[in-house]
C-alpha cells in the first residue's frame, strides 16, 4: 500500500510504499478514507507530545493515530487506537475490532475528521458545567478547535462569548463566528491584563483554553483580585498547549479568585455519546460548519510543511 511514512523523529512524512498491515486476533483492516492533520499529530512526529514515545519507538512509522475509513461490508466509520508503527495516513489501517464507531450514511467523510475537535469544545459544558446565559471564554479562538468552540458555545446557549488570538483578520473572522468580544494576544503584558479585565463584563463563568503559556498566564493575573471577598468562579478548562506545555501560577491567583482548574477530559467518559450526537446533529443541520482543506495522500509531504491554513482543518484523502 501507499502511506505517508516517517523515518526520523522531527522530520516530514514522505510518501512512499509501505508493508501492508495484517490483522491480528482482535483487528481488522479498514479502507482509510480521511485523515485529519491536527497540532497533537505534529507534536508527535516532532517527538515534543508526551505520548510521542509510544508511537515513535519503532522506525520507520506512519503517523496519525484516527481517521475515517471503510470496514470491508461498506461501512462507513470513525476509527483510532492503531498498532504504532501503523498509523492512518495510509491507504489501509489496522484497527481493533473494538476500535470504531460509525458515522451516518451520507455524511462527508472529510468533515467526519472534524466531529473531534467539535467534542474537545463540547468540554466547556462536560467539564466546565457550561450552562445557558454563562460567559464563555475561548483562548486560541484563531485556530480550527478554536473556532468550532465558539460556534459550540453559541449552539449550547451562551450569553457571551470572548475569543483571543495573535492575528487581527482571523479574530474578525471568529467575530463572524459568533464571538462576541475579541482579544489580540500580541500585545504587551500590562495592555493584555487589561483587555481580559475590560472583557470580562461581571466575569467569565467558563475558559476553555487551548493555549496555556503566556496569555493563560497573563489571564490569571487579571482574575487575581487586589482584595479579599468571595468571587464568583471561573472555571478553567484546559484543552490544549499551542502557547506553551508551562506556566507560573502563583499560589495568590488561586487562594481567592475563584479560579478552578480542570482538564477537558473531565467528565468525558460519562457523556462521550452525548457530545458526540449533538455535535454530529449540529453538523448534519449544518447549524455546526467546518473549514476543511483537502489534500491527496500523494502530496502529503509539501502539505505538512504548510503554514498558510488560517484556520482550516489538513485533512488527507488517500
Amino acid at each position: 500500500m501507499h502511506a505517508a511514512v516517517l523515518h526520523e523523529v522531527g522530520g516530514t512524512p514522505r510518501f512512499q510504499e509501505f508493508p501492508d498491515p495484517v490483522a491480528r486476533d482482535g483487528e481488522i483492516v479498514v479502507k482509510v478514507r480521511a485523515v485529519a492533520v491536527e497540532n497533537v499529530d505534529r507534536a508527535i512526529v516532532a517527538g515534543t507530545h508526551y505520548t510521542a514515545a509510544r508511537y515513535l519507538a519503532t522506525l520507520p512509522m506512519i503517523p496519525c493515530f484516527d481517521g475515517i475509513g471503510e470496514l470491508p461490508d461498506g461501512r462507513l466509520v470513525g476509527f483510532g487506537n492503531l498498532r504504532p508503527p501503523y498509523g492512518a495516513l495510509a491507504e489501509l489501517a489496522v484497527v481493533p475490532a473494538d476500535g470504531y464507531a460509525p458515522i451516518p450514511d451520507g455524511f462527508d467523510p472529510a468533515a467526519a475528521t472534524v466531529l473531534g475537535s467539535a467534542i474537545t469544545g463540547m468540554a466547556m459544558q462536560t467539564a466546565g458545567g457550561l450552562a445557558p446565559g454563562e460567559t464563555v471564554l475561548v483562548q486560541g479562538a484563531t485556530g480550527v478547535a478554536g473556532r468550532l468552540a465558539v460556534q459550540v458555545a453559541r449552539l449550547l446557549g451562551a450569553g457571551r462569548i470572548v475569543a483571543t488570538g495573535r492575528d487581527d483578520a482571523q479574530l474578525a473572522a471568529v467575530a463572524e463566528l459568533g464571538a462576541d468580544t475579541v482579544i489580540s494576544t500580541a500585545v504587551p503584558d500590562e495592555e493584555l491584563v487589561a483587555a481580559y479585565r475590560d472583557a470580562r463584563g461581571d466575569g467569565y463563568d467558563v475558559v476553555l483554553d487551548y493555549l496555556w503559556g503566556r496569555p493563560t498566564e497573563i489571564l490569571l493575573r487579571a482574575l487575581t483580585p487586589d482584595s479579599f471577598g468571595f468571587h464568583k468562579p471561573t472555571r478553567i478548562v484546559q484543552a490544549g498547549e499551542s502557547a506553551g506545555p508551562a506556566l507560573g501560577l502563583r499560589a495568590e491567583a488561586l487562594r481567592t479568585s475563584g479560579v478552578e482548574l480542570c482538564g477537558a477530559a473531565r467528565g468525558l467518559r460519562d457523556r462521550i455519546g452525548e457530545a458526540y450526537a449533538q455535535v454530529l446533529a449540529w453538523a448534519r443541520s449544518g447549524e455546526l460548519r467546518f473549514a476543511l482543506e483537502r489534500v491527496a495522500l500523494s502530496d502529503i509531504e509539501a502539505a505538512w510543511r504548510r503554514t498558510d491554513l488560517q484556520g482550516r482543518r489538513l485533512v488527507v484523502v488517500p
